[in-house]
């Protein structure tokens, strides 16, 4: 490590601001912001509120990142109501601004502008955190309420912001979500694939592309420098994710139906927790497969390279994504994906090279990219699997994107003015 130490400025402190945090979800955030530690950043974790007891309990990691970070919610009105007090007296100007800008683009959000008034509450909040703590740059995950406080927190900090858009629900809601004014006061933006630098370059005034640039999320060691493991020659496959609508995996337990009907038996875990699970479970039970499809809920990131490492293939038959983190797992473990046409995953998942992709809401298309995996031999889906491996370590190494991250974050810290990083010779 001590290599890279001379790349950067080891003075810089920076402060990630994220709505959730931890979350079992936001592991690609962990990631990032302990690639950054490592390079010798000095890193604040703030957020609003945190993933729940019950996400954290389930991962180690994440129990530390709750000890680690400074949560808005927990510290109580009544020291809101003094930040906010202090502030007011000491810094007229700067409410007024705020409270300009919040009504602006609350004026235009589905959230209305109360809440965006109580975002200013929460931004003087966090400025305060920040000058106390001497950052010197903040960084939000999510084009969200996460960017839009920091955004408003300048007012009183005069810290310069920059935000990861990561898709699906900030690009779905842009203009209510004021992307573009986002990006037009932020030092720069990050997105992590080239479908979703597209997506905020569409909703944005050309004259701030320049800002936008694309850094991946990333995997680390715990994945990318594992032995390869021989795929079993069972018939099981793994979906990581939130159980959600949008994630499809009810299209999953539809397919798995098709293929018990055609004589192909096969074994699906499914990890994850959500708003959907209750839906899925009954329409297992209905299907009758409740022998074939287990719902383990939400597990630790060593628990889930374990699944991962006993599937065939990772099957994700997602509606709409960014770029799921999940898929740079399996892949760097040179495990085959299923997936879907949507987002930024036909960008890292090649039809018959690394994997399969399918048409979104197909079961029958699915289905049959199922049957190939499971009637491939081993061999062949080693093959596949160590195409993706490689495809992993060159574009999805999280040390290798924090670096990008950082020379952004050196080259606008105080000026507002993007340096951009350098592009990846053509391949």
């Amino acid at each position: 490590m001590a290599a890279h130490r001379g790349e950067f400025d080891q003075s810089m402190r920076v402060g990630y601001f994220i709505n959730q945090y931890p979350a079992a979800t936001h592991t690609f955030i962990r990631r990032e912001i302990r690639a950054l530690e490592s390079l010798g950043v000095v890193t604040f974790r703030y957020a609003l509120g945190d993933g729940g007891l019950n996400y954290r309990s389930v991962d180690p990691e994440d129990a530390r990142e709750a000890k680690l970070t400074k949560h808005i919610f927990r510290t109580g009105f009544g020291a809101i109501a003094r930040y906010c007090a202090i502030s007011m007296l000491t810094r007229p100007v700067a409410w007024g601004r705020a409270l300009r800008e919040a009504v602006a683009i609350g004026w235009r959000s589905d959230r209305g502008i109360l809440r965006h008034l109580i975002y200013v509450a929460e931004a003087a909040v966090l400025a305060s955190w920040c000058r106390r703590d001497g950052i010197e740059h903040i960084h939000a995950h999510f084009g969200t309420n996460s960017t839009a406080i920091a955004m408003l927190a300048r007012h009183f900090s005069g810290i310069p912001y920059s935000f990861t858009a990561h898709g699906a629900d900030e690009f779905e809601k842009a203009p209510l979500q004021s992307l573009d004014v986002k990006l037009e006061h932020a030092a720069f933006a990050v997105c992590v694939s080239s479908f979703g630098k597209s997506q905020l370059m569409r909703w944005s005034h050309p004259d701030q592309w320049r800002k936008i640039e694309v850094v991946h999320c990333g995997v680390d060691h715990l994945f990318l420098d594992s032995a390869v493991q021989r795929l079993p020659a069972a018939p099981r496959f793994v979906c990581v994710g939130r159980i959600d609508a949008w994630k499809g995996q009810l299209v999953l337990v539809r397919a798995a139906r098709r293929l018990r009907e055609a004589g192909a038996a096969c074994e699906i875990v499914l990890v994850g927790d959500g708003p959907f699970r209750s839906r899925v479970e009954e329409e297992i039970r209905l299907a009758g497969l409740e022998g074939v499809i287990t719902v383990l809920g939400w597990v630790s990131g060593p628990r889930v390279k374990e699944e991962l490492l006993t599937a065939r293939a990772l099957v994700l038959p997602s509606f709409y994504e960014g770029l799921p983190t999940v898929i740079m797992e399996a892949m760097a473990l040179g495990r085959p994906v299923i997936s879907t046409y949507v987002g930024g995953i036909p960008e890292l998942v090649e039809n018959g090279k690394t994997g399969w992709l399918v048409p979104a809401g197909d079961e029958i298309a699915l289905a049959q990219a199922m049957h190939a995996a499971l009637v491939a031999t081993v061999d062949q889906l080693e093959t596949m699997g160590s195409a993706g491996r490689a495809s992993v370590a060159e574009s999805h190494d999280s040390m290798r994107e924090a670096r990008k991250l950082l020379t952004l974050i050196e080259g606008t810290a105080g000026t507002g003015s993007p340096l951009s990083v350098p592009k990846q010779s053509i391949r």
